[in-house]
């Protein structure tokens, strides 16, 4: 066997991962078209595939692999990179917002912009986890910016405005983790390298409805096995996609059912529909010889098509607000007979307007000995031409980290988009402060900072670079993600400092000076004046080496005691030295109220008024202290 030739820079290869199918499809661009050097089909011996998603990695693999070899062997070229698209059955999309207020007003660059948009996207992917289990991974697939605000102020762009506070809503789209991981490990399973990644609604756009087109508003409806891809443009981009749960299948189901065939051939049966033949030959599951009219299969499938062309409908009409100007049918299951009617019908559309796509493949795509024009191709050609036209600037490997970066999106990508589209977040990229302590202090509100934080590391091609920097094909990008920082703490402690005496209470209970703070926590104070210190005496005739200690000197205690009432009952304070006066913190131990185990609010009242603890009593007060 020769030996085969190193898969050229310009050479595309591009494989389309069906339910029942894997088309692979090698071709290089030659001017503003992809010349389509060849196509090869393989059928899954057992379903491999469910709804479009992998669930047999190794047998996806190894027929991905059987597509690979039958193509090198015919080209001569080992095949090693290859662009694929990931079914639309699982995208979530969400709303996110985010606010960025920046120390003074300035003008905006581009990076505040890109931590701004970061930011948003965060958010969106954190309320779809905040809807099912938070452990789950989502790739960004893609985002558009709804509105900028800054400083409360709509705006449709930002940068170069002066301002201070930055608002920006986004409606963004991910793919769970499991749909990215399970392709890419059945491409590893192949010997394949992933060199891009898009999804099949738009690829399949990108083949029937090139870019010139897309002033209208039109619908791609792509008809597979499993799954049934939509997507629409208008103004000249994509502007949703979406997809319905209803496919080819059920329509090859409904076949099985009535005619008691197996699924192969009750897909035969289906593809005999439009042929000229009334009669279809097949065997049953019995053994048995069968012969079925047209007619017959025609009448057993209404059902499932009609659920078919509900759903299509139902799905373009939600995304789009009315019915668009024009549908294209694209997949196998496009070319079941009376399907485009039935579309027409529900759209409430001229029959003229629904059309099976690719009589428009030829302004894209051309070859010179293959047939190009079958609407189920719209998908791998889709990714071929996206990749080979650069349709999508991802159609190259560019590594994080030293592995390659999983990557989606249309159009320019900057850091910003590839480290979201690969599982990281604002708060890795950015970075957080830690939390504030916020306390009240005598009446007083003080608030603590917490540390920044350290700042990520990024890099490309081992120089540093910004957010907004644009990747190009073959960078090598590292990222280590920023250090949050430390939140703040205080105790009583650091917060009175060590040199203080006195009483303190923390939300109206006594606390000790090594109490750990919280945010909202309401501190007390009541400074004292801390005992004099114990003086020692030398007896002239003492030894000097034996000093012996003096009596502790007592304090002196003035007359003037305090009377009050204390919960109705009378309460006689003892003077206070210096005559200090007596504070509603004093009675606290007078109580009876377990101070160490509150379950509730203690209430302060002096002669029927609320009053705080640091209120000073006099003679003939009356006191009430209880649980609210």
């Amino acid at each position: 066997m020769a030996e085969l030739k190193a898969q050229e820079k310009d050479l595309i290869f591009a494989l389309d991962i069906g339910t029942r199918s894997v088309v692979g499809v090698v071709g290089r661009s030659a001017g503003d078209r992809l010349k389509v050097l060849d196509v090869e089909m393989a059928e899954h011996g057992k379903r491999a595939m469910m709804d479009g998603q992998i669930d047999d990695i190794k047998q996806v693999g190894a027929l991905a692999r059987t597509v690979t070899q039958r193509l090198e062997g015919r080209l001569g070229v080992r095949l090693e990179r290859v662009s694929v698209a990931a079914a639309g059955r699982a995208l979530r999309t969400q709303k996110g917002s985010f606010t960025l207020e920046l120390p003074e007003e300035q003008s905006i660059e581009a990076e505040q912009i890109s931590a701004l948009e970061a930011g948003a996207v965060s958010a969106a992917e954190g309320a779809i986890q905040a809807d099912g289990d938070a452990r789950r991974q989502m790739f960004l697939v893609g985002y558009t910016v709804a509105q900028y605000r800054l400083d409360n102020y709509p705006m449709n762009n930002l940068q170069f405005h002066t301002g201070r506070k930055l608002e920006a809503d986004v409606v963004a789209t991910f793919l769970p983790g499991e749909v990215v991981e399970s392709l890419y490990a059945a491409m590893r399973e192949a010997g394949l390298q992933v060199a891009s990644m898009t999804l099949e609604p738009i690829a399949a756009m990108n083949a029937a409805i090139p870019a010139e087109l897309r002033l209208l508003n039109l619908a791609m409806v792509d008809i597979g096995a499993g799954t049934t891809d939509i997507a629409l443009c208008r103004d000249g981009s994509v502007v949703g996609y979406t997809m319905a749960t209803v496919a080819g299948d059920e329509v090859t189901e409904a076949i099985m059912r009535s005619f008691l065939v197996d699924f192969k051939t009750a897909e035969q049966v289906k593809r005999s529909i439009g042929s000229s033949d009334d009669l279809i030959r097949c065997r049953n599951i019995l053994g048995q010889e069968e012969r079925i009219a047209v007619s017959e299969v025609v009448q057993a499938i209404q059902g499932p098509m009609d659920r078919l062309a509900d759903a299509i409908a139902k799905q373009i009409l939600e995304v789009n607000g009315n019915t668009p100007s024009a549908v294209f049918l694209a997949g196998g299951g496009s070319k079941l007979a009376g399907l485009r009617e039935k579309v027409a019908d529900k759209l409430e559309m001229d029959e003229k307007r629904v059309a099976i796509a690719g009589n428009n493949f030829t302004l894209s795509v051309f070859s010179e000995n293959i047939e190009l024009e079958k609407p189920e191709y719209a998908t791998p050609l889709g990714i071929a031409i996206s990749a080979g036209l650069g349709l999508l600037n991802d159609s190259y490997v560019v590594t994080l980290n030293g592995q390659s970066a999983k990557l989606f999106r249309n159009g320019v990508l900057t850091l910003r988009d590839i480290l979201l589209m690969n599982g990281y977040s604002y708060g890795d990229i950015v970075g957080k402060t830690g939390r504030s302590l916020s306390l009240t202090v005598d009446g007083k509100r003080m608030v603590f900072r917490g540390e920044p934080a350290i700042p990520a590391v990024l890099q490309v091609n081992d120089e540093e670079a910004p957010l907004s920097a644009v990747v190009h094909a073959g960078d090598h990008i590292r990222f280590v993600p920023a250090r949050h920082g430390q939140a703040a703490s205080r105790t009583l402690t650091e917060l009175l400092g060590p040199d203080f005496y006195g009483q303190v209470m923390v939300n109206n209970a006594p606390a000790s000076m090594d109490t750990q703070l919280s945010s909202g926590d309401v501190v007390l104070t009541l400074r004292q004046t801390p005992p004099a210190p114990r003086q020692e005496t030398v007896r002239p005739d003492a030894p000097s080496a034996a000093p012996q200690a003096a009596a502790p000197v007592k304090p002196t205690v003035r007359s003037g005691e305090v009377r009050i009432t204390l919960n109705g009952d009378p309460l006689t304070l003892p003077a206070k030295e210096g005559r200090a006066p007596y504070y509603l913190m004093d009675l606290l131990e007078y109580s009876g109220i377990d101070f160490e185990h509150l379950d509730r609010n203690v209430r302060l009242e002096v002669n029927g008024v609320e009053q705080g603890f640091q209120y000073a009593l006099k003679e003939q007060d009356s006191v009430s202290i209880t649980l609210a």
